[in-house]
């Protein structure tokens, strides 16, 4: 399977009738692009490739779209955590936060002269190939599929602690039945609710929730900043300097919120004038720098040490706006499901047989689809940890896709054409990057298991 894995159907349809869609829906067409491999290797991709296929979308994007496009991209989950690791990691932390928006403006801006080098190369996963041949290919699907599902995971944390705020004091007689708590069963209505969703083959309902996605977003951030504004909160909290045992779990937290690389190829080859996309990268990085860093500010100021990893949760509850913010942050991660599973269900559908009639693709599909969304709904009602969790996927995955693996793919591939002094600096950032990884990931691991082991029986 993982030898096939460029063998994926395009939907460009998505990105074209969601042209603000966000991340989650560029996803998609990132991990559903145009099979190089199968025209390099002289094979026929089977199943409904075929049927599937359309040409890539004409490249008309222009500079301001592609800033918008990659703002959308880039803002999302991360966001949330921000004022939490500022006050953990102590103000100074905060440079922490800008140098690694300024090394992931880098990092895009090299993956765009990998492109540039080779103009085949369409995805993430093409450039991976460019660099190391089939090893680099199922390295780079390898980290975007485990970052999918990752992801997921801490949207479904994120549903169930918000639903728990949500009706905090609420007390179901099924739930002593069940041997779950209420914002338990909850969650498992919620998901059960949303499950529907993965069986949608048509990629316009598919890209209608990228809309409501987006819309979420836009609502949380709104009610936020209506709380600092309006809710009466006076901000008076002192942040430390610097709390230097905090920095290697916060640096995932912080690193997972400029998320978004996989998207940045599709991205490139969307523009008219693909030499802008640098000067497109360095402002969309520095709006989304900002913001993160007022943020984080705001929220540390606001609430202190007691912050919560997502900043919703913080808010007073006896606001209106909360309540909203609350909704939004419920009702986002169910927008989600059916777009970051879209290209599992793609590539299965193009295994299984051509023969196979569309009803049962499709009945297959909504087994798997289900199956490994009850998995993921097991393991987040099972491991109720925002901040780790998140944590944990930004010094995992993150961290490689933003900075160690593109610093390696350009310095393979531009080897020739680089200076010395060039060639060093993406040997630092490699270093510096899984010095991040390595410290980040043990740290995270570590609090998780911890917090696992000291767990209390909820019973609300």
């Amino acid at each position: 399977m993982w030898g096939k894995l460029g063998c994926l159907s395009s939907s460009n349809q998505v990105a074209n009738e969601s042209v603000h869609g966000g991340n989650l829906a560029a996803k998609q067409r990132v991990l559903t692009s145009i099979c190089d491999v199968c025209a390099e290797e002289n094979k026929v991709c089977k199943g409904e490739h075929s049927l599937d296929h359309q040409e890539p979308a004409q490249a008309n994007s222009s500079f301001a779209h592609a800033v918008i496009n990659m703002i959308g991209m880039l803002v999302g989950l991360g966001q949330l955590s921000t004022p939490y690791a500022l006050a953990h990691g102590g103000w100074a932390s905060a440079f922490l936060l800008i140098g690694l928006g300024i090394i992931c403006a880098y990092s895009a801006h090299i993956l765009g002269k990998c492109l540039e080098k080779n103009p085949k190369s369409r995805s993430y996963i093409d450039i991976g190939q460019h660099a190391f041949g089939a090893k680099g290919r199922i390295l780079a699907a390898t980290f975007i599929y485990m970052e999918i599902f990752m992801a997921l995971l801490s949207y479904t944390i994120s549903l169930h602690d918000n639903l728990f705020t949500v009706f905090s004091g609420t007390q179901l007689n099924l739930s002593r039945a069940a041997n779950l708590s209420t914002s338990q069963i909850l969650t498992v209505v919620a998901v059960l609710v949303a499950l529907p969703s993965l069986w949608l083959r048509n990629l316009s309902s598919i890209s209608f929730l990228s809309f409501g996605g987006i819309f979420m977003s836009l609502v949380i951030f709104i009610s936020v900043e209506c709380t600092a504004i309006f809710g009466g909160v006076k901000a008076n909290h002192k942040i430390p300097m610097l709390q230097i045992h905090n920095i290697p779990a916060i640096s995932g937290l912080y690193i997972f919120s400029y998320a978004g690389h996989i998207v940045f190829p599709d991205l490139y080859k969307a523009m008219k004038d693909p030499s802008k996309f640098t000067k497109v990268s360095i402002v969309s990085f520095a709006s989304v720098t900002a913001l993160y860093t007022s943020l984080a500010f705001m929220g540390a100021k606001l609430f202190g040490s007691g912050v919560d990893s997502q900043i919703t949760l913080s808010m007073p509850k006896n606001l209106f706006v909360t309540k909203i913010a609350l909704w939004a942050t419920v009702l986002t991660p169910m927008t989600k499901y059916a777009l970051e599973f879209a290209p599992f269900a793609i590539q299965l559908e193009q295994h299984l047989p051509a023969k196979m009639s569309s009803r049962n693709k499709l009945v297959i599909r909504a087994a798997v689809g289900s199956f490994l969304l009850l998995i993921i709904l097991t393991l987040a009602l099972s491991v109720p940890y925002f901040e780790y969790v998140l944590s944990l996927t930004g010094s995992l995955v993150s961290i490689c896709i933003c900075v160690i693996m593109p610093c390696a793919f350009y310095i393979k591939i531009c080897w020739p054409q680089i200076s010395k002094p060039l060639i060093i600096l993406n040997l630092i950032l490699i270093a510096f990057g899984s010095l991040l990884a390595v410290s980040g990931t043990i740290s995270s691991s570590k609090l998780l298991i911890q917090n696992l082991k000291m767990r209390p029986d909820h019973s609300t």
